[in-house]
């Protein structure tokens, strides 16, 4: 795991200074994957890394949990509480019976603020997906997924978690539930209708229930366009 850590680190720092630019930025939630770009981004960088949270109408327990990764890692972090921002644009827009489209406002809100400070301080975004998120397209398309680099999307979450144990990220964020925030009470097993474990049956191309893996076929087909740039009209 040693190995793997350290690879990580240096292609990290290749990559930004392969933008010419000083270091990295990226949101830091109390889940596990953002856990672990705080400790790689530590390693990486250390004083030009910088994390923050963003709550916008969040659970507090998520931002206590935030706090843990905080201390733990001696992180460079700070608060942007985006609720105001977000109650003032949804009571802006027209309504709608769609609660996912208003949900998926959250975290695009959250790439826009990445951006800023990384424009600020001439840092890249990083982003957290993991590779079992990216595969099925659980992810905010110019949200979670909007960032420079993505050290996490070729590790499914099983090894997510194992790479949290090996950077020692605290123990109550490896057990807590994986859930996207994006309402009271979810999880993303809940939401996706099965779970990581199936899920990485799935990548692995090993057995699995038919009626699953169909359901997972779907869902990485309707998210094709998630994981591609716009499409363009060519002469």
């Amino acid at each position: 795991m040693k190995e793997v850590v350290d690879k990580l680190v240096e292609w990290l720092r290749s990559s930004v200074k392969e933008a010419n630019c000083k270091g990295i930025v990226y949101g830091l939630s109390g889940g596990v994957d953002s856990a672990v770009i705080a400790a790689l981004s530590k390693l990486a960088f250390d004083d030009e890394s910088l994390a923050i949270m963003m709550p916008i109408n969040s659970c507090e327990e998520d931002e206590k949990d935030a706090k843990l990764v905080i201390d733990k890692f001696k992180l460079n972090a700070i608060k942007i509480d985006l609720s105001k921002t977000y109650s003032v644009f949804t009571d802006s827009v027209e309504k709608g019976d769609n609660s996912m489209a208003y949900a998926n406002i959250k975290p695009r809100l959250r790439m826009t603020t990445l951006y800023y400070y990384a424009q600020l301080k001439r840092y890249l975004v990083v982003g957290t997906s993991n590779k079992s998120e990216f595969t099925v397209g659980y992810f905010t398309k110019y949200g979670d997924s909007g960032s420079d680099l993505m050290p996490l999307v070729d590790f499914t979450k099983r090894e997510i978690f194992e790479l949290a144990k090996f950077l020692k990220v605290p123990d109550k964020i490896i057990q807590k539930p994986p859930s996207a925030g994006l309402f009271e009470n979810q999880t993303d097993e809940d939401e996706m209708g099965f779970s990581y474990d199936d899920l990485e049956k799935f990548i692995n191309s090993e057995k699995l229930d038919k009626n699953i893996e169909e359901k997972i076929k779907k869902m990485v087909k309707n998210s094709e366009h998630k994981r591609n740039f716009a499409k363009g009209f060519r002469r």
